[in-house]
C-alpha cells in the first residue's frame, strides 16, 4: 500500500521531484569528501563531463599543464578526481605498499575475446591479480633477457632500414614518418612475440587494418576512460557480451584475432613447451628466443595461473601497448632533433667519432647495437629530453586512495578519492628541469650535477612509477637505443615542410600527425 503510494505521487510530482534531486546531486558532487577546497574548472567541480568533454578536444595533456600553472600543484578534474603537480606526490601516489588501486579508467581498455573480458598486466585494477600475473612473466622483460631479444629486433631492423633506402631514398618520396615508424615497432612486436614479422614493413601498408583499429580504439579509451559508465553501456555491454558467449554475436576485436592467428600458427610447438617447458638448449639459440615461446613456458612453470587466456592476453598486450608507445618516443626523438639542428649534428659527430674510435663497429648497414648504444652520452641525452617534452601517455595515470584516506604534499586525501599525475606536467617543473622547460636542450642531462640529475630521473615519468611502472620498457628502451643512431648513421633526414609543426592528437597517448620527411643515403654509407 505505502509503495503504491509513493509511486503514485513520484508520478504526478516527477516534475518537482526531478527539480530537487537534479541539483541536489550537483552539489553533492561538488561538495563531497571535503574536495570543494582545490581549485579546478567550475563545471569540473559538478560534473565529470568537464573532462569528457576536454579529452574529446584531444588535447587535454595542454590543458593539464596550463591549469597547473595557472591554479598551482593540486587541481580538481573532476567531483572526484585530482591531479597532482608536485613531483613529491609519485612517491605517495606510486610507492611500493601504499594501498593504492588502479580506477576504472584502465578496464574500459581491456580487449575482449569470445564475450569475455582479457584483463591484462596493464589493465587489470585488482593488485593481488597483477601481483601473481606479474611473477610469471617477470623474467621475460627483464633487463638481462635483452641480450636475447636483439637479434629479434636486428632482424627487422635490417628490413626497416633496406626499405627505407628503396621506398623513399632511391625514388625521394616523401615519408609520413610517424606511421613509417609505427609500421617498423609492429613488426618488431611481431618477431619479438612470434618470431615473425608481421609484413607492415615490406608491404608498407597497414596490416589487417590493425593500426586503424587502435587508433579507433585509444580515440575511444581516453575519452570514455573518464566516464567508464559509458563504457558499461557500449563496448563492454554486459547483454552484448553475454551473446558473444552464447554465440549470438561474432563480434571480436581485430587485435584479439590478430593475436590468435599468429599463435595458433605455431599451436603444435607452443603445446609442446607448455607440457615440458623451454627446450634446455633454447638459450642458445641465435634468432632469439621470442615472448610467445617465454609466455607458454610461463604457462608451464604456473599452470594454475597461467592459462591460454593469460597467454593470449599477454600477446594481446604486446601488440596495444608495445607499439604504439614505441613509434611516439622513435617520432618525437626525430622531431626534436629536425627542429634543433646543433643537437642533431652534435649528435652525428658523436656517431662519427665513435666509428672512428671503434665504440661503434663500422657496419655497411649502419647498424649499431644495443652495447654500442650505451657508451654514447649526447645519443642517450637526446632520447631522455625527447622522453621528457613528448611522453607517451597524455592523461593522469589514476589510483584510488585507499579507504583510511592519505596524505599526499601535506593534505589529507578522503579514501576513494581519484588521485594521480601527468607525464606532461611533471615533466615540464621549473625547479626539477631548469626555467627553460618548454626547450628541447639535451644538454640539461649531462650538464646537470650528481643530485640534480637524481631528481631529474625520480621526476620522469613516462614509463610510469612503482609496481605497476610499465612493464615492458626495457624492450622499448632496446628499439629505441638501437633505431635512432642506426637510422642516423644511414640517412640524412629533413623536414618535407620545415615551416609547418606537427599536429598531435591525444587520444590516452599523444600521437603525432603530419610528420613528413624526406630522407638521404649518408656520404659515409654511400661511399662504403
Amino acid at each position: 500500500m505505502i509503495v503504491n503510494d509513493v509511486v503514485a505521487f513520484a508520478s504526478h510530482h516527477w516534475f518537482l521531484i526531478s527539480s530537487i534531486l537534479v541539483p541536489a546531486y550537483f552539489v553533492w558532487n561538488k561538495y563531497q569528501r571535503g574536495l570543494s577546497k582545490y581549485p579546478g574548472p567550475w563545471l569540473a567541480s559538478y560534473t565529470d563531463l568537464w573532462r569528457f568533454s576536454d579529452a574529446l578536444g584531444r588535447k587535454p595533456e595542454q590543458t593539464h599543464i596550463r591549469l597547473h600553472k595557472e591554479l598551482g600543484d593540486i587541481v580538481r578534474l573532476a567531483p572526484n578526481v585530482l591531479s597532482f603537480a608536485d613531483p613529491k606526490a609519485i612517491k605517495s601516489i606510486y610507492g611500493l605498499n601504499k594501498g593504492f588501486v588502479k580506477s576504472d579508467f584502465y578496464p574500459v581498455q581491456q580487449a575482449t575475446s569470445k564475450g569475455r573480458r582479457l584483463p591484462s598486466l596493464f589493465s587489470t585494477t585488482d593488485e593481488d591479480y597483477h601481483a601473481k600475473y606479474r611473477r610469471c612473466v617477470n623474467s621475460a622483460f627483464a633487463m638481462s633477457s635483452l641480450v636475447s631479444y636483439e637479434p629479434l629486433v636486428n632482424s627487422t631492423l635490417t628490413i626497416f632500414l633496406d626499405q627505407t633506402e628503396r621506398l623513399y631514398v632511391q625514388t625521394n618520396r616523401c615519408c609520413n614518418f610517424s606511421q613509417w615508424l609505427q609500421f617498423f615497432a609492429f613488426d618488431v612486436i611481431g618477431d619479438l612475440t612470434w618470431s615473425k614479422r608481421l609484413g607492415f614493413v615490406e608491404k608498407n601498408e597497414d596490416v589487417d587494418g590493425v593500426i586503424a583499429f587502435l587508433f579507433r580504439f585509444l580515440s575511444y579509451a581516453g575519452p570514455v576512460g573518464q566516464m567508464p559508465i559509458i563504457d558499461l553501456l557500449l563496448e563492454k555491454n554486459p547483454l552484448k557480451l553475454l551473446a558473444e558467449r552464447w554465440g549470438l554475436s561474432k563480434n571480436v576485436f581485430p587485435i584479439t584475432q590478430f593475436a590468435l592467428s599468429r599463435s595458433q600458427e605455431r599451436a603444435v610447438e607452443m603445446q609442446k613447451i607448455k607440457e615440458n617447458g623451454l627446450p634446455a638448449d633454447a638459450s642458445g639459440n641465435k634468432g632469439g628466443v621470442d615472448l610467445l615461446s617465454k609466455f607458454n613456458a610461463a604457462a608451464h612453470d604456473h599452470p594454475q595461473f597461467m592459462t591460454d587466456t593469460q597467454v593470449l592476453t599477454s600477446c594481446v598486450s604486446m601488440v596495444f601497448a608495445g607499439s604504439e608507445t614505441t613509434a611516439i618516443s622513435l617520432s618525437a626523438v626525430f622531431y626534436y632533433l629536425l627542429r634543433n639542428p646543433i643537437a642533431y649534428n652534435k649528435l652525428m659527430a658523436e656517431l662519427d667519432a665513435a666509428v672512428l674510435d671503434g665504440t661503434i663497429e663500422s657496419r655497411d648497414n649502419g647498424l649499431v647495437s644495443w652495447s654500442e648504444s650505451q657508451k654514447l652520452p649526447y645519443l642517450d641525452a637526446v632520447i631522455q629530453e625527447s622522453f621528457r617534452l613528448h611522453p607517451a601517455a597524455g592523461l593522469l595515470l589514476e589510483r584510488v586512495v585507499p579507504a583510511k584516506g592519505i596524505t599526499i604534499c601535506d593534505e589529507h586525501i578522503p579514501g576513494g578519492t581519484i588521485v594521480g599525475c601527468n607525464a606532461w606536467v611533471l615533466h615540464r617543473r621549473p625547479e626539477v628541469f631548469g626555467e627553460d622547460v618548454d626547450a628541447f636542450r639535451p644538454e640539461r642531462w649531462i650538464d646537470a650535477k650528481p643530485e640534480k640529475l637524481r631528481d631529474m630521473k625520480a621526476t620522469m615519468f613516462h614509463f610510469g612509477a612503482g609496481a605497476r611502472t610499465c612493464i615492458g620498457r626495457n624492450i622499448s628502451l632496446l628499439e629505441v637505443y638501437k633505431l635512432v643512431p642506426s637510422f642516423l648513421r644511414r640517412f640524412e633526414i629533413e623536414l618535407d615542410q620545415p615551416e609547418k609543426e606537427w599536429v598531435t592528437d591525444n587520444g590516452w597517448f599523444v600521437r603525432q600527425l603530419a610528420f613528413n620527411t624526406k630522407f638521404k643515403l649518408r656520404v659515409t654509407l654511400a661511399t662504403v
